[in-house]
C-alpha cells in the first residue's frame, strides 16, 4: 500500500476563525444597538444610524459574516481531515476568503447608506449578489476538487451536508436575486407582489435551512464526536436525517405567509411539510445528543462539550417550535409579533452561536499546539452566554403573547379594546429592555472569548501546514458489499445531482404554478401603477427600511379589518417590485394608510413622531424635509418597470418628471394651507405621496376580480 505524505492547510482555517470572531463581535454590537433603539427613539442616529437601516446590517452581519465565516472555518478544517487531502487549491482558498470579506465590507457600507432591495436576508443589491454567486462557485469548485482528489473512499455524513449546502444555496440565491438593474445601486425584482413574496420566503426559509442549518449539522456530525471521543450514535439515522431533511425543508417556505394573499393551496403545502419536518430535525438532534452516550461525565469537565450540548438542544427547541408556528391556529397568534424574533434568536444565538463558540474553543488550541489559556474564562463565557439567551428569548415570548392578545381584544360592546396601536408598543417596552440586557450578556461573553483565544494563540505556536500521511486511494475493481447507501457515498457527483433533484422537486411544485397560472392572482381592475412621485416615495420607503417595522398585509381576521380596513387581496400587489408585506409589526400595518390622515399629519409625524403619537419609539425622519429628491433616475425606473410588465405608456418616461412635479406641487399647496412651507422637490413630498396612495385603489370600493 502506497502511503503519501501531505499537509493540511491550517492557515485558511485560522483566517476564517479570526474573521468569525471579529465579525461576530461587530454583528452582536450592532444587534445590541438595534435592541436599544426599540427601548427608546433616542438611540437612533439618523439617517445612517436609524433602526430601519441598522436592522438589515445586523441580520446580514450575523448570518453571512459571523455564521458564514464560521461555516467556512469548520468546513475547511473538517473537510481536509475527513477526505485525508489538502484543499484542492490554496489560491482558490485565498480568493474565497478575501472575496467573502469584500462582500461583507460591501454590505457594511451599502446597507447603512440605504442601498437595499428590502428582501429579508437578501437585501444586498445586484452587484454584490453577483459577487456572492461568484465567490460561492469558487468555494464549491474548491470543495469538489478536494473531494475528487480525496484519499478516503467513503464520504462521511458531514460531507453530505456540505454538498447539499453548496448546491442548494446557489439555487436559492440565484433565483431570489433575479432583478433588473436601474443603476449601479438600484434594481427591481423581476417578481411582483404575491409571486415575489413566495419566492422570497422560499429563499428566506431555506436560507435558514441551508445556510444556518445544514452546514452546521455537518459541523455537528464532525466536531461533537471529536470533542466527545465517541462515534456518531447511528449511521442509519444519519442517512434518514440527511435525505428527509433536504427533501422536506424546501417545501416549508409558505408557512411564513399564512393568512396572507398567498393562494390557499400554497399555504397548505407549507403547513403540511413544516409539520413533517419535526421528524428529520429531531432525528438529527437525537443523533447528536446520543453520540454523548457514555460520555456525559466529560460534559461536566469539557467547556467545549457544554457549548455543543446547549447548541444541539437549542436546535431541537427551534426545530420543534418552527413546525408549531406553522400551524394556522398558532400562526394566527404569533405572526407579526416578537414571538417570531424570539424563535429566530433561539436558533441564531443558541444553535449557531454556541456551536461556533464550541468549535473555536476546540480548534484554536489544536492549531496553536497549546492548551486553552483559561478554562475558567471559557466556563464563564458559557454560563453568561446561556443566561444571555434566556434573558433575550423569554421576554420576547412574553411580548409576543402580549402583543397578540392586545391586538385581538374586544370590549363587551364589540369594539377594539386597544384601538390605538401605540398602546401595545408602550406595554412591551420593559420586555425590550430585558431583551437588550440579555443581548449585552451574550456580547460580554463573546468579548471574554476574544481575550481568551487571543491569549491562547499568543502562548502557542501556529502550525500553518500540519504534516500528515495517508494511503493513496486505489481504484475499485469489484464493488464491495455493505449497506446500500455506501454506493452513493463513493460517488460525490451523483450525490450532488441527487441532492439537486431533491430540492428542485419542492421548489418547482411551489413556484412554477405561481408564475404560470393566472387564476392564482385574480386581476383587480381598479388597481393602477404608481405615479412617478409615488414610485420615488416607495423607493425612499424601502431605503429607510420602513418594512422592518410596518407590514402591508391585512389578514382576514375581524381584529385586523376593524383596526385597518378591508383585508388584502392578491391583485393589489401586481405592480409591487418587490413586495412590501413585512414580517414584524413594531408599528401598525400601512396597507390602508392612504387618505387616513391629512398630508400635514404625515409631515409632522416624519418630522417628530412623538408630536403625533406620544410615547412613540419611531425615529425621526426630519432629514427627508431637507434632502432634495433625486429625479435623475425617474425615467430609467419607469422604463425598467415597463419591462417588468407594469403598463406605463411607451413614452411615459419622457414626461415622468413633469408628472412628478405636478403631483408634488399639489401636495405642497395642500401643506401650505396647514401653514407648512416646504419645496416640492424634497424627499418628504415623495414619501407623503406614497403613503397616501397605499390602499386607495380599492378603498371604499366593491372590488371586482377576474381571472383574465
Amino acid at each position: 500500500m502506497n502511503t503519501e505524505k501531505f499537509s493540511y492547510d491550517n492557515k485558511i482555517v485560522r483566517n476564517f476563525a479570526v474573521a468569525t470572531v471579529v465579525w461576530g463581535v461587530v454583528g452582536m454590537l450592532v444587534g445590541l444597538i438595534v435592541a436599544l433603539q426599540l427601548t427608546s427613539a433616542k438611540f437612533n442616529f439618523g439617517p445612517i444610524g436609524n433602526f430601519g437601516r441598522l436592522r438589515p446590517l445586523h441580520t446580514n452581519a450575523v448570518i453571512f459574516a459571523f455564521v458564514g465565516n464560521g461555516i467556512f472555518m469548520g468546513v475547511y478544517y473538517s473537510l481536509q481531515r475527513l477526505l485525508k487531502a489538502r484543499m484542492f487549491s490554496d489560491a482558490l482558498s485565498k480568493i474565497h476568503f478575501w472575496g467573502w470579506q469584500l462582500i461583507i465590507v460591501a454590505a457594511a457600507l451599502t446597507l447603512p447608506l440605504g442601498i437595499t432591495t428590502s428582501k429579508e436576508y437578501a437585501e444586498l443589491e445586484w452587484p454584490i449578489d453577483i459577487m456572492i454567486a461568484l465567490v460561492w462557485v469558487i468555494f464549491g469548485v474548491n470543495m469538489f476538487g478536494t473531494i475528487i482528489k480525496r484519499r478516503e473512499r467513503h464520504l462521511y455524513v458531514a460531507v453530505w451536508f456540505y454538498i447539499a449546502t453548496v448546491v442548494t444555496v446557489a439555487v436559492l440565491h440565484i433565483v431570489n436575486s433575479l432583478a433588473l438593474p436601474v443603476s449601479l445601486f438600484k434594481s427591481y425584482s423581476i417578481f411582483a407582489g404575491v409571486q415575489d413574496a413566495l419566492v422570497q420566503w422560499w429563499y428566506g426559509h431555506n436560507a435558514v435551512a441551508f445556510f444556518l442549518t445544514t452546514p452546521y449539522l455537518g459541523l455537528m456530525y464532525y466536531f461533537v464526536p471529536k470533542a466527545a471521543d465517541r462515534p456518531v450514535y447511528s449511521y442509519k439515522l444519519s442517512i434518514i436525517h440527511f435525505w428527509a431533511l433536504i427533501f422536506l425543508y424546501i417545501w416549508a417556505g409558505p408557512h411564513h405567509l399564512l393568512y396572507t394573499s398567498l393562494p390557499d393551496w400554497a399555504q397548505s403545502l407549507g403547513v403540511v411539510f413544516s409539520i413533517m419536518l419535526i421528524a428529520p430535525s429531531w432525528g438529527g438532534m437525537i443523533n447528536g445528543l446520543l453520540t454523548l452516550r457514555g460520555a456525559w461525565d466529560k460534559v461536566r469537565e469539557s467547556t467545549v462539550l457544554k457549548f455543543m450540548v446547549v447548541a444541539v438542544t437549542a436546535y431541537g427547541m427551534s426545530t420543534f417550535e418552527g413546525p408549531m408556528l406553522s400551524l394556522k391556529s398558532v400562526n394566527a397568534i404569533s405572526h407579526f409579533t416578537d414571538w417570531i424574533i424570539a424563535h429566530v434568536h433561539v436558533g441564531g444565538l443558541g444553535w449557531n452561536g454556541m456551536l461556533t463558540f464550541g468549535i473555536l474553543y476546540w480548534l484554536i488550541p489544536r492549531m496553536y499546539n497549546v492548551n486553552i489559556f483559561s478554562k475558567k474564562l471559557a466556563n464563564f463565557h458559557f454560563w453568561i452566554a446561556t443566561l444571555g439567551i434566556i434573558f433575550y428569548a423569554v421576554p420576547l415570548y412574553w411580548a409576543g403573547f402580549t402583543q397578540s392578545l392586545m391586538w385581538k381584544d374586544f370590549t363587551s360592546e364589540g369594539v377594539l379594546k386597544y384601538p390605538n396601536f401605540l398602546e401595545t408598543v408602550v406595554q412591551i417596552v420593559p420586555m425590550y429592555r430585558l431583551r437588550a440586557f440579555g443581548g449585552s450578556l451574550y456580547l460580554i461573553g463573546a468579548l471574554v472569548m476574544v481575550y481568551n483565544l487571543w491569549k491562547t494563540a499568543a502562548a502557542g505556536k501556529f502550525v500553518a501546514n500540519e504534516e500528515t500521511s495517508a494511503p493513496a486511494l486505489e481504484k475499485l475493481t469489484v464493488e464491495p458489499k455493505g449497506h446500500w447507501h455506501r454506493w452513493i457515498e463513493r460517488r460525490p457527483v451523483q450525490m450532488l445531482l441527487l441532492s439537486l433533484v431533491m430540492i428542485l422537486i419542492g421548489g418547482m411544485i411551489e413556484i412554477i404554478p405561481m408564475l404560470t397560472i393566472k387564476s392564482n392572482i385574480p386581476t383587480i381592475s381598479s388597481v393602477k401603477p404608481y405615479t412617478p412621485l409615488e414610485l420615488q416615495g416607495r423607493d425612499i420607503y424601502v431605503r429607510e427600511g420602513c418594512y422592518t417595522c410596518h407590514s402591508q398585509m391585512i389578514r382576514p381576521f375581524r381584529s385586523e379589518t376593524e383596526r385597518y380596513g378591508e383585508y388584502s387581496k392578491a391583485g393589489e400587489f401586481v405592480y409591487d417590485h418587490p413586495f412590501q408585506w413585512g414580517s414584524k409589526r413594531t408599528g401598525p400595518d400601512l396597507a390602508r394608510e392612504g387618505a387616513k390622515y391629512p398630508n400635514s399629519w404625515h409631515y409632522n409625524h416624519m418630522l417628530d413622531p412623538t408630536t403625533m403619537s406620544p410615547g412613540s419609539i419611531m425615529p425621526a425622519y426630519d432629514f427627508l424635509i431637507n434632502d432634495d429628491l433625486d429625479t435623475s433616475l425617474t425615467a430609467a425606473k419607469i422604463n425598467v418597470m415597463r419591462k417588468l410588465g407594469v403598463p406605463y405608456d411607451n413614452d411615459f418616461d419622457k414626461i415622468a418628471n413633469r408628472e412628478l412635479m405636478k403631483q408634488a406641487n399639489l401636495i405642497t399647496a395642500d401643506l401650505a394651507t396647514a401653514g407648512i412651507k416646504v419645496a416640492p422637490n424634497k424627499e418628504i413630498i415623495a414619501m407623503i405621496a406614497y403613503l397616501q396612495r397605499l390602499g386607495i385603489d380599492i378603498k371604499g370600493e366593491k372590488v371586482s376580480t377576474t381571472n383574465n
